[in-house]
């Protein structure tokens, strides 16, 4: 590839031109894949345009280049003890390689999303988030610091609380002098998960203004995160029920037991880190495609909503304690348990008999589980694969990534559900209930319904905003033209213009990643 990993062979080009969304028309100049910042820096300073790519696990085209040349961070691979609780990392280190580090020694990174592939520098650089938001926040709650690129190649050592905006501004000293960068006036939604656009507060600290920047202001070459220096053990459950109401019903209950428990540091209480939800649709795909007997779990066929439940232990338990503990939940006379009192709550919505729980250290239980999950969004990218193949070459996925209250959550279904009924879509829903965060997906089979998907995804998107939450949870907005639309209506024509302004203070030349976030 040449010096700093350069390379303009086509073959190799090949393989970087689309990303997880398969967003369509992706063409580039060059790959650079740097060894190290300085390498980094100067492909910034010498490049008219740049996007900085990680595993291109985005599911909004915000990793697919449109003609510039590609930055791949993949050698940027360096993993750093520096505190019990502290880790520097590079932005090249997927979230498997981080995990198999911390797991080593003793410690978890708790924000990370699903998908084990993805790059630490995207996850940063969208502000990502997972199933066990409900309890430990997103990317955000666990950056403490950062180096970043900017595009004139300056450097930026950051360290949380060391910079904090002032009179509505940051005044960054570069070496071409200094850049005063306006701080937005809009006011962000009130969501647990949040990824849409520049992050706006009064008093902010600069470091929060490049988590979330989707590659548009610089590139992240490493970043310090906090962790936890002990590792919980773990369980986890996979409840049916023959209601989606009730689903809901016992996931508000579950919640509420989970904060009780960590207000009051209670070692018996339910230590409930996340809750995943699959509708009746979802469980028809798993169904279909078989990935309920792969993974041997019975479902009844009047199973209308499971939820998978990710239950906490203190650090150490195993097994044979959690068996104990769970045979405790039909004696009111024993001593109150997590495990017991989690078994009381599924006795109580007659769905103790019909729950697969993995116990602490049966890694393979939870991974069948969890793959279950999993099969939903794999059987429908299989779906409009399909479509994609047989019926017309412009179907594409038609998916949602929003927040609302949990309170809303009802409106939000009814709504979604409502609208695609009368425009006759298939319609799906699975996602991260603990927090709100609903993944609404509609498989098209044809032209026609491909284009009222869009609408029907834009308008969930349009509902979520009216319900108080958000249209872009955890993915970003790249270069979704529905979700541009959305950040528009979410913070109106003049809160775009301001985030605009704060790029052209960082990228004069518009040379990061233009077309993510909003039109170049």
């Amino acid at each position: 590839m040449g010096n700093a990993g350069l390379t303009h062979d086509p073959d190799v080009l090949a393989s970087f031109l689309e990303d997880a969304a398969h967003f369509s028309g992706g063409h580039a100049r060059e790959l650079v894949v740097p060894t190290n910042e300085a390498e980094l820096a100067r492909a910034l300073r010498s490049s008219r345009t740049v996007l900085p790519i990680g595993a291109q696990s985005s599911l909004t085209g915000g990793a697919t280049p449109m003609g510039e040349t590609i930055i791949n961070t993949r050698r940027l691979t360096g993993i750093e003890f520096l505190a019990a609780d502290r880790v520097r990392v590079g932005t090249g280190v997927t979230l498997e390689a981080l995990n198999k580090a911390l797991q080593t020694a003793g410690c978890l990174y708790p924000p990370a999303p699903t998908f084990s592939g993805a790059f630490v520098g995207g996850t940063v650089a969208t502000n990502a988030a997972g199933a066990a938001t409900f309890k430990y926040g997103t990317t955000r709650d666990w950056v403490e610091g950062m180096t970043v690129v900017l595009p004139s190649g300056d450097v930026l050592d950051l360290v949380r609380g060391a910079t904090r905006a002032a009179s509505g501004r940051f005044e960054l000293r570069l070496a071409s002098g200094t850049v005063t960068v306006p701080i937005p006036s809009y006011r962000m939604p009130v969501s647990p998960k949040l990824s849409a656009g520049y992050f706006a507060a009064p008093d902010m600290d600069l470091i929060d203004l490049f988590i979330g920047s989707e590659g548009t202001l610089g590139v992240v070459a490493s970043v310090t995160l906090r962790v936890l220096p002990r590792r919980p053990a773990m369980c986890s459950a996979l409840v049916p029920f023959s209601t989606e109401s009730a689903a809901l019903e016992f996931t508000g209950a579950l919640r509420d037991a989970a904060r009780e428990t960590w207000r009051t540091c209670s070692r018996r209480g339910i230590d409930a880190s996340s809750i995943e939800f699959m509708d009746a649709r979802s469980l028809s795909i798993v169904r279909e495609d078989r990935a309920d007997t792969a993974n041997n779990i019975q479902l009844a066929s009047s199973t209308q909503a499971a939820l998978l439940v990710t239950l906490e232990l203190r650090a150490g338990a195993t097994a044979a304690e959690a068996f104990d503990e769970i045979g405790r939940a039909g004696d009111p006379d024993q001593p109150d348990t997590p495990l017991s009192n989690f078994c009381r709550m599924l006795l109580d919505a007659g769905v103790f008999d019909d729950t697969a729980i993995a116990m602490p250290g049966d890694a393979a239980r939870m991974a069948q589980l969890a793959a279950l999950r999993e099969a939903v969004p794999a059987g429908v990218n299989q779906r409009v694969g399909v479509a994609k193949r047989t019926a017309d070459a412009a179907i594409e996925k038609a998916a949602a990534d929003i927040a609302v209250p949990f309170h809303r959550i009802d409106e939000l279904l009814s709504a979604f559900r409502s609208d695609a009924a009368r425009r006759g879509l298939d319609a799906v829903v699975w996602g991260h209930l603990s927090d709100g965060n609903l993944h609404p997906n509609v498989i098209a089979r044809t032209r026609d319904e491909w284009q009222a998907a869009r609408e029907a995804v834009a308008e969930v998107g349009r509902s979520a905003i009216r319900l108080g939450g958000v249209p872009m949870a955890e993915h970003g907005v790249g270069r979704s033209p529905i979700k541009q639309a959305l950040l528009r209506e979410l913070y109106g024509d003049d809160g775009i213009e301001q985030m605009r302004a704060v790029k052209r203070a960082i990228d004069p030349e518009w040379k990061m990643a233009p077309g993510v976030l909003f039109p170049a």
